[in-house]
C-alpha cells in the first residue's frame, strides 16, 4: 500500500502498479455512458487520474492537457475520476474540452484499485489520488503518482519522457 499527502497528512492508497507491469484491462464509463477502455493493447493512452473535476487544480490540469494532446504523437489521452458521467459532460461542455476522453469509475472503483489510486481514508476516501499513467500497447510504461494530491502533476517530465524517444517516448528502444 502506497501513499501520498492531502494539504500535509499522509492519505493511504489501495492498490500498486508499477512501471514495466502489464496495464490491467479496465473498463470505465465515458460522458455520454458509453465504455472506456483503459489498458487496451495496441494503443498508447496517457491516463490522469484526478479526484474530481469540479475542483479548480483537476480543471485546470484537463484544460492544460486538452491544449497538449496534440503534442503526443497519437496518444489518446483520459482523464479518470469518480464524478459522474453527466457531471464529466457537463464540465466538458463549458469548459470547451474536446480533445480528450473523460471516464468515471464510479461504477465499481476497479481502475482506483487496479492502478493503485483508490484513497483508502481521510476526507477524500473513496476518490482517486492525482496520478500520471501512459500505456503502450497493454503495459504501464511511465508513472508519475503525484505526492500532494492538491498539487498539478510535473507535465515537464512528461514532456521529457515523450521527447526521449523516436517513437513518441513510450519505451520502445
Amino acid at each position: 500500500m502506497s501513499s501520498v499527502n492531502f494539504k500535509g497528512s499522509p492519505v493511504n492508497l489501495k492498490g500498486n502498479i508499477e512501471v514495466g507491469d502489464q496495464a490491467p484491462k479496465v473498463n470505465l464509463k465515458a460522458k455520454d455512458l458509453s465504455l472506456v477502455e483503459i489498458g487496451a493493447a495496441g494503443k498508447t493512452q496517457i491516463v490522469l487520474s484526478v479526484p474530481s473535476l469540479d475542483t479548480p487544480v483537476c480543471a485546470t490540469e484537463a484544460r492544460d492537457f486538452n491544449k497538449k494532446v496534440a503534442s503526443y504523437n497519437g496518444a489518446e489521452v483520459i482523464v479518470v475520476s469518480m464524478d459522474l458521467p453527466f457531471a464529466m459532460g457537463r464540465f466538458c461542455s463549458t469548459e470547451g474540452i474536446e480533445n480528450l476522453v473523460v471516464a468515471s469509475d464510479f461504477v465499481a472503483k476497479e481502475f482506483g484499485e487496479k492502478y493503485g489510486v483508490l484513497i483508502n481514508d481521510s476526507a477524500l476516501e473513496g476518490l482517486l489520488a492525482r496520478a500520471v499513467f501512459v500505456i503502450k500497447d497493454g503495459k504501464v510504461v511511465y508513472k508519475e503518482l503525484v505526492n500532494e494530491i492538491t498539487e498539478m502533476p510535473d507535465i515537464s517530465k512528461l514532456d521529457a519522457f515523450f521527447s526521449s524517444c523516436g517513437c513518441g517516448g513510450c519505451g520502445c528502444h
